[in-house]
């Protein structure tokens, strides 16, 4: 299984960018995405981007991230992580609706 972390650019260099997660940096293949400016957020899997995401997409995964990491901790308040999802009704896909 691979998780994607999402990561803001801190500086360019050439096809890679050093990338910043929670205070750690490491050195990101960009060639699936081209070039981004510093400040971009993107998803990277094993070290390699993948997509280019928005600042609030990157703190919903790095909320999901959080709370996974706490609740294999066995922590169960971890509902405020979520808040995009709490109180509200899911819906189906369209192609599930009759």
């Amino acid at each position: 299984m691979c998780i994607g972390i999402p990561m803001q650019v801190i500086e360019q260099r050439g096809e890679f960018a050093t990338c910043v997660y929670r205070n750690q940096e490491s050195l990101i293949d960009m060639m699936l995405v081209g070039q981004q400016p510093v400040g971009s957020w993107i998803l990277a899997f094993l070290d390699t981007a993948r997509e280019i995401i928005s600042e609030q997409r990157a703190k919903q995964i790095a909320d999901a991230l959080e709370a996974m990491s706490l609740a294999m901790q066995g922590e169960t308040d971890i509902d405020h992580l979520f808040a995009d999802l709490v109180d509200r009704e899911p819906t189906l896909p369209e192609f599930l609706r009759s």
